[in-house]
């Protein structure tokens, strides 16, 4: 008699010996040597750190040695937080670590020099041209320099959009690229000021509180940390948007993009000519525009991201009556709690491999209900299937690993079942529920499934043996 297929039939899966599905990628495919990943990678990289190593030697050179050092000390304190910041808001669908270090390095190496080399150069033409130098500054700071920055750092937002277009899908995609590139940005270019005023106390001999260095940390590191990444987020916006456009939507997906680098333009303008409307030109500019900016971007990026929550909610159910999921597996990964409990749970129980593989899980669940989202909207591009049996294929080798925590944490987090206490006495009620009369039902909720629909034999109920066996727990206790 012919057994069935150890895994779900899927349109387009081709088993291989042994039953298991082939893992995307197995073929090898032929190419020129410059069409090879790393030939690409090696050239990326070595223009990354030239830049690198020039704009470096120009910091230095403006600078001094102890005023790099002091510089590059304090420059670097709200970096590790505006990172996190970035990285919690992608906890949905966590991009590759490789785009987010390539942004950075784009924007602290490669779009530093750009902008440090074009400033420079303008400025000094603009002060032989007029004879004014002073107005040359002016202009340079509130005209050149945002139009020369924002550019160079919308080049990062541009190439993480054309080439690598799977990791990029909608808006929360864009802001995180154009922060952490405007946050390697304003790494590199707190050194320069930060190390620039130091080295300006030491000549004056300032110190303390009344120090040049002190009141220049005071307004880029304490105050305005998210400048940089505040204005180039505009321009993630844009490409986020014409991310999410169809194929039909031509105009939007052209002009979005364009549209938000012309705003992100506009308010570093803004910003950087707050210096010229007076004693407080500055504290006007930053309590009238730019706290009401960063509070409604903060609650834009907060609602987009519980609303992926809510599209993996709603999609992944299609793949749970496949079988390619369990059923409990929706609600668990539209959770961002859920996630997190089954993300200790694999790590108690299972070690770091095991935690990670769970991990992975989520993401490739996640971009798989984001991917058919796209696909009934119409917004897939033509490798929509073999997308999608890619990244199936990824769940299904990870299955071992994530269900029994993703088990656990539907249990553990869906919410109990309510029971209505009828008005009349509960004589002898209360031995029927070994002790703990109505109340105790409360905790039987996980056995019924979630949401109290009657999972499929032995899923709603603890396993019997450890999902785990290379490991020997203790008591646990969620």
């Amino acid at each position: 008699m012919a057994s069935s297929p150890p895994y779900p039939t899927y349109p387009g899966v081709t088993p291989q010996p042994g039953g298991v599905p082939p893992r995307p990628g197995d073929a090898l495919r032929h190419a020129h040597w410059w069409q090879r990943p790393w030939v690409r990678y090696g050239a990326l990289i070595a223009l990354l750190a030239l830049s690198g190593l020039v704009i470096l030697a120009l910091v230095r050179e403006q600078t001094g040695t102890e005023g790099f050092l002091v510089g590059l000390g304090l420059a670097v304190l709200p970096v590790p937080l505006l990172i996190a910041a970035f990285r919690w808001l992608d906890r949905v669908e966590p991009g590759p670590w490789r785009n987010l270090l390539f942004s950075f390095a784009w924007g602290a190496c490669a779009a530093a020099l750009i902008a440090i080399v074009a400033n420079s150069f303008a400025t000094r033409w603009i002060a032989t041209a007029t004879a004014d130098p002073s107005s040359a500054d002016t202009l340079g700071a509130t005209v050149i320099a945002p139009v020369v920055e924002e550019t160079a750092k919308a080049a990062a937002v541009l190439l993480v959009f054309l080439f690598r277009r799977r990791d990029f899908t909608g808006i929360l995609d864009g802001v995180v690229i154009a922060g952490v590139t405007a946050t390697g940005f304003a790494f590199t270019e707190n050194i320069l000021y930060l190390g620039t005023a130091f080295g300006t106390d030491q000549v004056t001999g300032g110190s303390g509180i009344a120090s040049v260095t002190a009141a220049t940390f005071f307004v880029r590191i304490v105050m305005s940390p998210f400048a940089h990444p505040l204005f180039t987020v505009l321009t993630g916006i844009g490409f986020g948007i014409s991310a999410l456009s169809t194929q039909r939507q031509r105009v939007r997906r052209v002009l979005l993009p364009p549209a938000g680098l012309l705003l992100a333009m506009g308010m570093h303008a803004l910003w950087n000519g707050s210096s010229t409307l007076g004693d407080y030109g500055f504290f006007a500019v930053y309590l009238a525009f730019m706290v009401p900016t960063f509070g409604v971007l903060t609650w834009l990026v907060v609602w987009t991201r519980q609303r992926e929550l809510r599209t993996v909610r709603a999609e992944l159910p299609a793949y749970a009556l496949a079988g390619w999921l369990t059923p409990a597996e929706p609600f668990a990964l539209g959770s961002m709690r859920a996630r997190r409990v089954a993300r200790q749970y694999a790590r108690r129980h299972g070690g770091k491999a095991v935690a990670r593989a769970v991990a992975q899980y989520e993401a490739y669940a996640t971009s798989l209900a984001f991917l058919r989202h796209r696909g009934r909207l119409g917004r897939a591009g033509t490798d929509f299937v073999e997308r999608e049996r890619e990244l199936l294929l990824e769940l299904w080798h990870r299955r071992e690993a994530a269900r029994p925590a993703l088990d656990h944490a539907a249990r553990a987090t869906a919410p109990p079942i309510p029971v209505a206490v009828p008005p009349w006495p509960m004589h002898g009620v209360h031995g029927a529920y070994g002790g703990y009369g109505v109340q105790g039902m409360h905790g039987m909720h996980g056995t019924l499934g979630v949401h109290g629909v009657q999972a499929p034999h032995g899923y709603g109920h603890p396993p019997q043996a450890h999902p785990y066996p290379a490991y020997q727990p203790g008591p646990y206790r969620s």
